[in-house]
């Protein structure tokens, strides 16, 4: 099956201003970077300046209302400034509820960079290795032969991905139950990629795939194995794969817009609301509850590899090129994106988007979750972008010293592909810009991750 249009819209190249400044930047290709495990940078505890604080929430409120969102939730650390956290806006569309900075939400696709650290951490005491077949652990499975473990994780294994055809189904019917078996077979009945190893293709299926073998292999279930792994070790108190509909804790609604089932395109218009979702239709692809004060720890953690030592944290962060067509600053490692000096991963589940995003060496780390999903992941990971250069020029605190952050874009051309990202602009927003001619041979440039 082809993927939507819709979908296929959103995977485009960023053109307009973005792909104008970044063509210019190729020079910064080599920030694809082999750091990791540097000490975190010790955090200013100052306020940051009104004009720099102001900065950062008018770049979400701009994100908020172009595409109608109600809420988000915001962190901008920066060891040498100071930082910034804040709930925005109300939990529900028309409410009266302010967004709490300590409410957890649906992380999406940064899910997949806690179920690779988990691989990572099994492999570092021997319980599996990410050169073992899966077939090792689930032998009748038909279909797998020749892939790894690691594949799994950095989408390398050329599996197809479910989420064309089962998109559509997940935000207008976010109750209906799966098994992992029926999400891997919908994948895998997708068009591969190519062979295992020969390059990369995003693959939930690939995920879950993952998720199977590992609990086979253990015989442990995924709660546990992100709390003895993830959650325990780092003191994340207020993060979890849950077991019900409900997002425990929290009063913060998730809204999306129905996609056509055909297509995928979104529906102008509706609003579902998906507050409420099957755990099973998630799981170890996207199915993870966390909050901004996790999220942070995680991020710097995973940005540093902090939970890992020797040949694991080296793999943690050999990346793959995206493409040809890509630029080479933006790379995939294990269960990460690699942007520039920048390491995280995107996320979308219905009614949820987030990003989140921390450089190794300076510390700088950025989390942001909206909740409206319709513009997807990308959306999400553009506005961390912003926020991200807009913090790597915050002026240092007494005592402190800026350090030299190169990232390979501006906030402007950030911003620019925020505008383009929109989908469903809210009444009053200004139309969609029409993308900028790309010149042949078309220049390498950002481009988002599949939607997930």
């Amino acid at each position: 099956m082809s993927r939507p249009r819709g979908r296929s819209r959103r995977l485009t190249l960023i053109a307009g201003a973005l792909s104008t400044v970044l063509a210019t930047s190729l020079a910064l290709a080599g920030c694809t970077q082999e750091v990791g495990g540097t000490p975190e940078p010790s955090q200013a505890s100052v306020t940051l300046p009104s004009s720099e604080s102001n900065s950062i929430k008018t770049a979400v409120t701009d994100a908020m209302k172009l595409v109608g969102t109600p809420g988000a939730i915001v962190g901008v650390w920066a060891p040498w400034a100071g930082s910034y956290e804040a709930g925005i806006g109300t939990t529900t569309v028309k409410g009266k509820v302010p967004v709490g900075v300590n409410m957890p939400w649906r992380v999406g696709s940064v899910t997949k960079s806690m179920t690779c650290t988990v691989l990572l951490s099994l492999a570092q005491k021997g319980t599996v290795s990410l050169d073992d077949p899966v077939s090792k652990y689930l032998p009748r499975v038909v279909g797998i032969d020749g892939l790894k473990l690691g594949q799994l994780c950095q989408n390398t294994s050329g599996l197809g991905d479910y989420m064309s055809a089962l998109g559509p189904q997940f935000v207008d019917n976010p109750l209906r139950t799966y098994v992992p078996m029926e999400l891997l077979s919908d994948g895998m009945g997708q068009p591969r990629a190519g062979t295992p190893g020969q390059r990369w293709s995003y693959s939930n299926a690939g995920y879950v795939l993952l998720g199977m073998a590992l609990q086979a292999a253990t015989g442990k279930d995924w709660q546990s194995l992100y709390s003895s792994e993830v959650f325990g070790p780092l003191g994340m108190t207020s993060s979890m794969l849950p077991s019900g509909t409900d997002i425990p804790g929290s009063k913060l609604h998730g809204y999306a817009t129905s996609l056509d089932a055909i297509t995928g395109d979104p529906k102008c218009g509706t609003v579902m609301d998906d507050t409420r979702l099957a755990p099973s239709s998630a799981w170890t692809a996207s199915g993870v509850v966390s909050n901004l004060s996790d999220l942070k720890t995680f991020a710097q953690s995973f940005a540093t590899t902090s939970l890992l030592k020797g040949d694991e944290k080296k793999a943690a962060w050999q990346t793959v090129p995206l493409g040809a067509n890509v630029a080479a600053w933006q790379a995939y490692g294990m269960g990460g994106i690699q942007l520039g000096p920048m390491r995280g991963h995107d996320g979308s589940v219905p009614g949820f988007i987030t990003s989140m995003l921390s450089d190794p060496s300076s510390g700088l780390t950025v989390v942001v979750m909206l909740n409206d999903s319709t513009s997807g992941a990308a959306y999400a990971q553009a506005l961390a972008m912003r926020l991200a250069a807009i913090a790597a020029a915050f002026t240092p605190a007494a005592g402190h010293k800026a350090p030299s952050i190169k990232l390979p874009w501006t906030a402007d051309a950030a911003a620019a592909s925020i505008n383009q990202l929109a989908v469903c602009r809210a009444p009053g927003s200004p139309p969609a810009p029409k993308p900028a001619p790309v010149p042949k041979p078309a220049p390498a440039v950002y481009q988002p991750l599949p939607s997930n």
